[in-house]
């Protein structure tokens, strides 16, 4: 089954999408946040209104949490082979999942103009990924139960500012900034997944492949991330994680390539569909 949020004339609504609707939650649901905490057939009696055609509807990134994004670094082999040689080193391979986190106020909707601008960096870069959305308040779960507490997927771009990503020292700020993490298109739920280490996740820049590998090629898979940052630390309903990116980023091309004013993005993971979105690059 598919969530989204999309917007009305009475503002942010919940919805289920079925083929080529999406059918609304009563107003009275709120956000996907808190709905995801429900039991499935609560969920689905809280459908109360007409459908309406998917085309004529603005979705909206499906979360909004209050949090910030958790994240994970290196998570691909392919991808941690090309950090190391565009910096002239031997591979290395975390012995534990690199977290970090993006800016709440970074989220960005599917379909949605990114507008960055130049004088705040001219190395903008991409990095498609499958996000994890984790459906029940959890703590230091063991790794046999971690696929349980995840409620679903989505795609996510960790869009990031090299220049200051490296200059920082750290990565919050690189990729904190506003409008660098359009999330979406919508939200899938883990049964309709299956095996999340069965997708393929793919980038496109104005229609070239730029990443495409195989989630079976993670350091650490899902349940391992999971059960990893669930340790000592708690999780809530509709938190999000997203769980690397694969080879292919612009920083690591010879030459580098970054994002240019007019550029279109794409991130396709099967199961899930395309989440696109346009950039404009001004002063």
């Amino acid at each position: 089954m598919r969530y989204a949020m999309f917007r009305n004339a009475d503002g942010p609504r919940a919805a289920i999408v079925r083929r080529d609707e999406v059918h609304p939650f009563a107003a009275s649901a709120g956000s996907l946040e808190a709905i995801v905490a429900l039991p499935r057939a609560a969920r689905e009696a809280l459908v109360t209104e007409a459908p309406q055609k998917l085309a004529d509807v603005t979705l909206l990134a499906p979360l909004r949490p209050r949090k910030n994004v958790f994240a994970v670094g290196l998570n691909y082999t392919g991808h941690a082979d090309e950090i190391a040689r565009a910096a002239g080193k031997p591979p290395r391979y975390p012995k534990v999942p690199t977290f970090f986190t993006k800016a709440a106020t970074s989220l960005a909707d599917p379909e949605a103009t990114l507008h960055l601008s130049a004088d705040v960096s001219p190395e903008y870069d991409w990095e498609a990924e499958l996000a994890i959305v984790i459906g029940e308040r959890c703590r230091d779960v063991p790794l046999e139960r971690a696929h349980a507490v995840v409620f679903g997927y989505t795609a996510l771009n960790d869009v990031t500012a090299r220049d200051l990503q490296r200059d920082h020292g750290q990565w919050f700020k690189g990729k904190s900034l506003d409008e660098t993490c359009p999330l979406g298109p919508w939200l899938v739920d883990a049964a309709e997944i299956g095996d999340p280490q069965t997708l393929d996740v793919t980038l496109r820049l104005n229609g070239e492949v730029k990443q495409h590998a195989s989630t079976s090629t993670m350091i650490f898979n899902v349940a391992q991330i999971v059960a990893s940052l669930s340790r000592g630390m708690t999780l809530e309903p509709g938190d999000v994680i997203a769980t690397g990116t694969p080879h292919g980023v612009g920083f690591a091309r010879t030459p580098p390539e970054f994002l240019r004013d007019g550029d279109v993005m794409e991130v396709e993971i099967s199961k899930i569909g395309v989440l696109r979105n346009p950039v404009a690059i001004r002063p």
